[in-house]
């Protein structure tokens, strides 16, 4: 948690429809690192404290609602219906502030990147007097941005929007992130008095500053990076945000001690979290909530998700961890090989071509190639039991639920569908039978006579 000197509470405006993303998915609900970008922005109000968090939904925001409250049972939910801008919007989520006297930080759901300490400048302006504090950045080719106008001091005169600007100040390179950090007084002052007299019709937020300059003072601004201010309104912006994002995540890994052999191939989750001298391969995925023990070695091509793989495991290449996995120290999880909801003991080996779900190995146990556990009848999931140190040969089907003893063996080619004693052989498979000839004989039948 990053600590402010003051109370803040979190606006965050989600109402947008985002037609251009052409998907029946609203659009702040649509991924990046594997968390939907509304809950990016929420989660960015966590870190800096605050006591607050309101989200503006749109009419028919039933789905961004009830993700809001999914992250945080305790968030305001406010509708701006029909909208009519983005000051509108914060106006309809004064009355969840009623009775709050500290910062607000206004928040867009679909600019998920921002840093907190970015947020914390942005914020901490305000509490070291300016009225009001708005986010910017600099960009050669600043498009259709509203664009900050400055005064004689570099603090900030006017926001004014690309469709209203004059040729001069469409000129101007410092642009509109959209985020902005004021006192909550200040917003129920001025607000109200926000005028629709514009090309769209709408309520700006953007007019603030001016009002809020000629009421208290000073406005000022924040620069950031493009990177962090970047807004999500088509699927090209949402994977240049997912690039941003995966490049974050992977320098922070090598600088935590993780060994990226080709960084710009490996994926990770928000979640994701690898101690130090982990050393990972080529094109390794992570799925959300995977966690990796110091010293583990994760080899090209395979994809975790849901799991847990201790200290000095060995992983893939080619190997698949789904949910509820959990890797003991020291165990090998080799090529090819599956898993789902299966525990394995310190040391156990699963070398190849094996699937194990629903299952608990044994510390030291060796899993042969092929082995398969037929943990799914139709309509229930069944539990195999591989005690320690037991050995299962090559091509054996484990029909669940089964237990295998401790120090047993499962002969190669075994469909075992009994329970298996400690320290027991069992061998379970048709009797080899051998023919003499019959080969010869068969194609002598079947090949055409001359």
């Amino acid at each position: 948690m990053t600590e402010l000197k003051t109370e803040l509470a979190c606006v965050i405006l989600a109402a947008g429809h985002g037609s251009r993303m052409k998907s029946s998915l609203p659009k702040v609900l649509h991924q990046v690192g594997h968390r939907p970008m509304l809950h990016h922005v929420m989660a960015l109000g966590q870190t800096l404290g605050a006591a607050r968090q309101v989200v503006v939904v749109g009419a028919g925001g039933e789905a961004v609602a009830a993700a809001a409250k999914e992250f945080d049972d305790k968030a305001s939910i406010a509708v701006q219906d029909p909208p009519q801008g983005t000051g509108h919007a914060v106006q309809m989520a004064l009355p969840a502030l009623e009775g709050f006297d500290g910062t607000v930080l206004i928040l867009y759901a679909d600019t998920p990147l921002m840093r907190a300490e970015t947020a914390a400048a942005l914020i901490g302006t305000v509490t070291e007097g300016a009225a009001l504090s708005v986010l910017g950045f600099e960009t050669d080719e600043p498009g259709a941005y509203g664009r900050l106008i400055t005064d004689e001091k570099g603090d900030l005169d006017r926001i004014v929007e690309f469709k209203d600007a004059s040729k001069d100040e469409r000129a101007v390179t410092l642009c509109n992130a959209g985020l902005m950090a004021a006192p909550a007084a200040l917003l129920r002052e001025h607000l109200p008095k926000l005028s629709n007299d514009n090309a769209q019709g709408e309520y700006y937020l953007t007019d603030l500053p001016a009002m809020a300059k000629g009421a208290a003072g000073r406005c000022a601004i924040v620069r950031a990076g493009i990177d962090e201010t970047s807004g999500v309104n088509r699927r090209t912006e949402l994977a240049a945000a997912e690039a941003v994002f995966q490049h974050r995540r992977r320098e922070e890994m090598m600088d935590a001690g993780v060994t990226l052999i080709d960084p710009s191939s490996v994926w990770f989750a928000h979640d994701t979290q690898i101690a130090q001298d982990v050393v990972i391969g080529p094109h390794v995925v992570f799925g959300p909530g995977v966690t990796v023990g110091e010293g583990v070695r994760i080899e090209a091509f395979s994809h975790l998700e849901g799991c847990t793989v201790q200290a000095s495991a060995s992983i893939g290449p080619y190997a698949r961890l789904r949910p509820g996995t959990d890797v003991g120290e020291g165990a090998k999880i080799g090529n090819f090989v599956e898993t789902k909801k299966a525990v394995l003991g310190p040391g156990a080996k699963v070398s190849h071509l094996t699937y194990l779900g629903d299952a608990q190995i044994g510390a030291e146990a060796n899993i042969g190639a092929g082995t398969i556990t037929c943990n799914y009848d139709g309509y229930d999931k069944h539990l195999t039991v591989i005690g320690e140190g037991a050995f299962v040969g090559s091509n054996s089907s484990l029909v669940a639920p089964v237990t295998i003893g401790k120090g047993a063996y499962v002969g190669s080619g075994s469909v075992v569908t009994k329970s298996v004693p400690d320290d027991a052989l069992t061998v379970a498979r048709g009797r080899q039978m051998t023919k003499e000839d019959w080969a010869k004989s068969f194609r002598a039948r079947k090949e055409p006579k001359e």
